[in-house]
Formats: C-alpha cells, sequence, structure tokens
C-alpha cells in the first residue's frame, strides 16, 4: 500500500498555492530534525493519504511514493538481490519509523517506509 508521498519543488511557496488551489490540499510546516524545507500535505479527511513538499535538492529529483514494508532492512536485500539500488541509506524520522529510497531496474526512485513509534 502507498502510505504516502513526496514531491519535489524548487520554488515550496509556488507549489503550495498550484496545489492548494488545485486540489484543495491544505499544507502546513512539518519540521523533522533533517530538514527544515518541507510541507506536510494533507489530501483530505480521515484515511486519505498524506505527503510531503520538499525542497528539490537536485536537478534529476522527483515525486517518489513511499510503501509500507514490514522491515526496510530485509525489503533493502530485496530490491539489491533484484538488481534495484538503494539511493538513499535507512533514515529515522523520530517517533515515526524509518525510510530507504530506492531505485529500480528501469531508474525510477520508489520508497519503502517501515513504522516504528520507536525510531530514533
Amino acid at each position: 500500500m502507498i502510505s504516502w508521498f513526496e514531491i519535489a519543488a524548487d520554488d515550496l511557496d509556488r507549489a503550495k498555492r498550484f496545489y492548494s488551489e488545485l486540489f484543495g490540499w491544505k499544507m502546513e510546516e512539518f519540521p523533522v530534525p533533517f530538514r527544515k524545507d518541507y510541507l506536510l500535505i494533507r489530501t483530505g479527511d480521515g484515511n486519505a493519504i498524506a505527503g510531503g513538499l520538499t525542497k528539490r535538492r537536485d536537478p534529476q529529483q522527483t515525486t517518489v511514493n513511499y510503501i509500507d514494508v514490514s522491515s526496510t532492512d530485509n525489503y533493502t536485500v530485496k530490491v539489491k538481490r533484484l538488481g534495484g539500488k538503494v539511493l538513499v541509506p535507512k533514515t529515522a524520522v523520530p517517533g515515526m519509523g524509518y525510510f530507504v529510497v530506492c531505485e529500480d531496474t528501469e531508474d525510477n526512485a520508489f520508497g519503502i517506509w517501515e513504522e516504528d513509534v520507536n525510531a530514533s
């Protein structure tokens, strides 16, 4: 299941205005310890998928979908075994979980997410 998405933008204010007006998404500051230029996107009420709007760090950075997994460690091994690559190694989001950004065999980036309230 896709649990999160992340949109990269050159101009956060411009992108925020675009998506807010286009879809009615609500955005707010989402301070994470390793990023200061990140906005939380709320796409709707209840069980709607949420995401983030982030400052583009690399010209090639694109939208990334995150898929829930039981173990980022186990899935990282599978990604490599199947010919994929790890672009961003396991990273903790304190109190929430861990993510890894990978690349498939067709050069598409995707993320894997392991929920863990004890992540630090």
